[in-house]
């Protein structure tokens, strides 16, 4: 008997309400707080086996210790990644000690944060530190795609994952006319066989109501260009409350007529267990 591939979210957010025991640095769109158990509880009732559980930076910047409660308490649903400052003088001793973590699956990386340029001595310290742990780095790159294909390009044995289809995605109405503009820009980077690409948040570009059929020609350009095992669904839940539920945002990955059964089965779990080498029992 076949065994049916987990659904796996390759990018949600857990966090705890603001207070002065864990203040909030920034904030995040969504509602006033969205536990570890709440998380849970959204994905049961939307049939997601398992997500990767992805540290706040608007909330909570390069301190994972929220993630790590999540992932003790439910160590078989989430895995574990959490951004880093590039320009920590011990960021390489800082991946190092974040990889040991049970559940730690990657790291990440957010380039458009700061005023990067290329030739900064951090990112590269931090491309090669993932690489060293042997973990992927996921990268924010929406507006910064050339100077992330130029980091790229310096470090093929570094696993990476772009995060969000590469682009700026929303978190309210109204979407800009050409949300999918730079789709030409993303699909080049497939030239590097060491790039995947995260198909998160990709409801949120679209100008149709659930289940948001204008998505699929941009979309399938990625899928022909990376190949759909280096593609990866996720929501980016709770960031895109403003737009879609959680339901909605599975939904529109699972009951579409656009993928195969086999495309279904890799976009939604199967190539992010590969690529992570974890799936919700542990290691792929």
């Amino acid at each position: 008997m076949a065994t049916r591939t987990p659904i796996i979210d390759s990018q949600v957010h857990s966090y705890e309400r603001n207070s002065p025991e864990r203040p909030w640095v920034g904030s995040l769109d969504g509602p006033s707080e969205i536990n570890g158990d709440q998380m849970v509880e959204a994905m049961d009732a939307a049939g997601v086996d398992a997500a990767l559980l992805v540290s706040p930076y608007s909330m909570y910047r390069f301190d994972g210790a929220y993630a790590l409660e999540v992932g003790a308490k439910h160590p078989t649903r989430f895995g574990l990644i959490k951004p880093f400052d590039p320009h920590s003088e011990s960021v390489e001793e800082d991946v190092a000690e974040w990889v040991r973590n049970p559940g730690v699956v990657g790291v990440r990386l957010m380039l458009t944060r700061a005023p990067y340029e290329e030739g900064d001595p951090g990112i590269d310290r931090l491309f090669a530190a993932a690489g060293q742990a042997g973990v992927p780095l996921n990268v924010m790159a929406s507006g910064q795609l050339p100077l992330f294909r130029t980091y790229a390009e310096r470090h093929p044995d570094t696993q990476l994952v772009i995060d969000h289809v590469g682009l700026i995605t929303y978190n309210y109405p109204p979407i800009p006319d050409e949300p999918f503009a730079d789709i030409p820009i993303v699909a080049s980077l497939a030239e590097l066989d060491h790039v995947a690409i995260k198909i998160s948040a990709a409801c949120t570009l679209s100008h149709e109501p659930f289940p948001y059929p204008d998505i699929w020609e941009p979309l399938r350009r990625l899928f022909d260009a990376f190949g759909i095992d280096r593609c990866m669904w996720g929501t980016d839940w709770t960031r895109t409350v403003g737009l879609l539920t959680y339901k909605q945002g599975v939904d529109a990955f699972r009951v579409t007529g656009e993928l195969t059964d086999a495309e279904r089965a890799a976009l939604m779990g199967g190539s992010l267990s590969r690529i992570y080498n974890w799936s919700p029992g542990g290691p792929a």
